[in-house]
């Protein structure tokens, strides 16, 4: 059904949009599926088909178990489609406008216990490629800082008597960070090392490659997955892992959310929740003991 509409459009895709093969073949099998279910309802014109009928569609794919992405981008072809066809008048309106697909749950990020994270973090050897890479490993577990922090951190944003660091985090807001006592040995050893790589006294980056320039995001990740395998890790760690477990770890030791949100850099407490697992009863546990309103007193019955 509305094979020759969907042929045209399917084609205007390819030679005007100039689609890849691949975004080609997603909206065909979208509308396939459209296709199919206006056959099985008798809806033979374009013109007959309303909101409705896209609402009962979305329920039906999503029964069928497509999840929320699928969904928004079956909607997406959808209204693609629709805004053809209008233009070349074989609808008057669009009905897929305004229909929102079910949200996708959001997935818990991978994290590290502590005993994996000390096997990863532990890169064993004197080579200066080794005490950089033990240094930046560290830091990263120690302050929880995202990959791009890492990699722009500069000497001066490193103060070790204090054992602090100042970081650049999202929307240029600088925070301090506390670094931890295995860090901050892995740091001196790397800084005490780092002209051995250094080629220009002007380079300001802590943490530098072998040709003496600042460390690339791409080199970080690419470096912890050959660690991952070295330091004898089931599956790759990236850099994100090292701060999802930095952010698990201090919330079960501290209990203190607000904390970590502030050491994450977070702007909103939400965000902090996702990132370290935190349940509605641990949440409800924090604030039952921080607001001074929030006492409920258990009752007895007499």
């Amino acid at each position: 059904m509305y094979q020759p509409e969907l042929t045209a459009f399917i084609e205007f895709l390819r030679s005007e949009k100039q689609l890849s093969i691949h975004t080609q073949t997603n909206y065909q099998r979208d509308l396939q599926k459209f296709a199919d279910y206006c056959q099985k309802f008798s809806l033979n014109n374009l013109d007959e088909i309303r909101s409705q009928h896209i609402r009962q569609m979305v329920a039906q794919l999503h029964r069928q178990g497509l999840g929320g992405k699928s969904l928004s981008r079956w909607l997406s072809a959808m209204r693609s489609f629709f805004e053809f066809a209008i233009r070349n008048g074989w609808a008057k309106i669009n009905p897929a406008d305004a229909i929102q697909a079910p949200k996708s749950e959001k997935k818990l990020p991978k994290t590290l216990d502590v005993d994996q994270t000390a096997q990863f973090v532990s890169v064993q050897g004197d080579s200066v490629l080794a005490l950089r890479d033990r240094a930046l490993l560290e830091l990263i577990y120690s302050s929880g800082l995202r990959l791009a922090e890492v990699v722009g951190l500069n000497v001066t944003d490193i103060d070790l008597r204090d054992a602090m660091v100042t970081v650049l985090g999202k929307g240029s807001k600088q925070r301090m960070l506390p670094i931890g006592a295995h860090a901050i040995t892995a740091l001196k050893e790397w800084l005490a090392q780092r002209k051995n790589f250094l080629k220009d006294e002007t380079e300001q980056a802590i943490f530098i490659t072998q040709r003496g320039t600042r460390i690339a995001h791409r080199a970080v990740q690419a470096r912890m997955q050959q660690l991952s395998i070295k330091q004898g890790m089931d599956a790759p760690v990236h850099p994100h892992m090292l701060r999802h477990s930095f952010a698990s770890h201090m919330l079960e030791s501290s209990g203190d959310l607000r904390l970590v949100q502030e050491m994450l850099g977070h702007a909103n407490i939400s965000t902090t929740q996702i990132y370290t697992h935190l349940d509605f009863q641990h949440l409800a546990k924090v604030y039952d003991s921080a607001h001074p309103r929030a006492q409920r007193k258990k009752t007895t019955e007499e």
